[in-house]
């Protein structure tokens, strides 16, 4: 017996030696050398019925080939992307088409929508909505995981200019790593969560988030007071002008850190997976790996909904008023929810929940107004709608291509004062919101508009 007759039979790498192996236990039992290549011919031909015998390390081997090349043709792409609406068209750059394409490709994705203030981002375009199937795309939520916005109306009247900048400059923090001391801190039920002690990552990041509690990243992250106008009544709140908060924060570094762990875990799951959808790759709730994302990440998004709380509090109790009506959504997290009869795990990455009756929140830019809105529930958008008014310039392009006396005098223009924020932030870099929100009145209705007076971010790479 030879490796001739052995790759005869197909055998190939590793299992050519392998085999030889056990065809010399085989021989050294009696058996003929025809006997040995037809037994080693069923053991290719069916791994599985000679594991614990004398083939058991062959067929090992040969099986798991067999469920690496099972891996790879489920990992595979289908051709072309499924279909799936697109809200306000004219305003959505192909690059956002291109990466919204990619993810309708992928063989776990079911349905999506595109709201109109799509943009490029990592994986999933920003504004994207994607429904896959019993799986969760960590950069289908987000760096930012449970990103999300809330708003508070106080009784009839206003703040002076003071009044408002001092108020945000001493109970509101900003930036990287920012933090409350341990004398400004307070409690909050979510830091007592079970979950904490679920996974040793939460463990570890628990201190870090009791710290940022409380506190906004950079970014376009922001805490404003403004003028709010109520169309018309809600939840006993008569139509009127209002003195109102409202806020932009998210997870801080504890949720950038779960994003950072599972998306590796995602890729390194995926090798065979198309480049192009690299950034796509995605956990199954099957796994146990899946089952450690969607604790960790409901758990940024009930983290992030409490940085809003605590903001509010901190302000309303310094304004000694509490709040006629205070709305709040998040617009990077996942959701189990059922489209067209079954369950699937709907990923919105900058996009806002709206199911029929739903209210949400929908920002311009730091100087152009937000809209208080109630969800349709449109099912062609997976009852969803955009989350702001979309970047129309990058970052770096913004700092390359914008004056910094226009975006002053914008601001002057509608009498903004601002606290912070950087030129990558100007409202020039944006898209119209009235555009947007024009784009989808099929998807909500509007029922007031906030328009920022005082304006807090964290500071930018190029001031304002």
């Amino acid at each position: 017996m030879n490796g001739k007759h052995i790759t005869n039979l197909g055998f190939t790498g590793a299992d050519i030696r392998l085999a030889l192996d056990a065809a010399g236990r085989r021989e050294a039992m009696g058996l003929t050398r025809h006997e040995i290549l037809a037994e080693l011919a069923l053991v290719r031909q069916n791994p599985a019925g000679y594991l614990g015998g004398t083939y058991d390390t062959l067929a090992r081997s040969l099986e798991a080939q067999l469920q690496e090349e099972i891996d790879q043709l489920a990992d595979q792409l289908h051709e072309r992307p499924q279909p799936y609406t697109v809200y306000g068209a004219e305003l959505i750059e192909e690059g956002a088409r291109a990466q919204m394409d990619v993810a309708m490709r992928l063989p776990v994705s079911r349905s999506g929508a595109l709201m109109p203030d799509a943009h490029v981002g990592y994986g999933l375009p920003i504004g994207g909505v994607l429904a896959a199937e019993n799986a969760v795309i960590p950069y289908g939520v987000g760096v930012d995981i449970g990103c999300s916005m809330r708003l508070s109306v106080f009784a009839r009247g206003s703040l002076s200019t003071a009044e408002a900048q001092q108020l945000l400059e001493r109970h509101t923090r900003f930036g990287a790593g920012v933090g409350w001391d341990r004398r400004e801190r307070l409690p909050h039920e979510v830091l007592d969560d079970p979950d904490w002690q679920a996974l040793p990552l939460l463990r570890h990041l628990h201190d870090k988030a009791v710290t940022q509690l409380g506190t906004s990243g950079s970014g376009n992250h922001f805490a404003e007071f403004g003028r709010f106008t109520l169309e018309q009544e809600q939840n006993g709140v008569p139509a009127g002008d209002y003195l109102a908060l409202l806020t932009h924060s998210g997870s801080r570094g504890f949720g950038a850190q779960v994003a950072g762990h599972y998306t590796r875990l995602a890729e390194a799951a995926r090798p065979g997976l198309d480049p192009a959808a690299k950034k796509l790759s995605w956990l199954s709730l099957d796994s146990e790996e899946g089952q450690e994302y969607w604790t960790a990440m409901n758990l940024a998004g009930r983290y992030a909904l409490a940085n809003h709380e605590q903001i509010h509090q901190r302000i309303s109790r310094a304004l000694k008023m509490t709040p006629l009506l205070s709305v709040s959504n998040s617009h990077n997290l996942a959701w189990k929810q059922m489209v067209d009869g079954r369950e699937l795990i709907v990923h919105r990455k900058g996009a806002t929940p709206a199911a029929r009756g739903q209210l949400g929140l929908i920002p311009g830019s730091m100087a152009d107004p937000a809209f208080l809105v109630r969800g349709r529930g449109e099912p062609a958008a997976l009852e969803s709608a955009s989350h702001g008014a979309g970047r129309q310039l990058g970052r770096k392009a913004a700092e390359r291509s914008l004056n910094k006396r226009d975006v002053q005098q914008y601001l002057k223009e509608r009498g903004v004062t601002l606290i912070g924020g950087g030129i990558d932030e100007a409202p020039q870099a944006y898209k119209r919101i009235e555009q947007v929100i024009a784009a989808q009145q099929p998807l909500v209705e509007v029922l007031g508009r906030f328009q920022p007076q005082v304006v807090r971010m964290d500071t930018g790479s190029e001031d304002i």
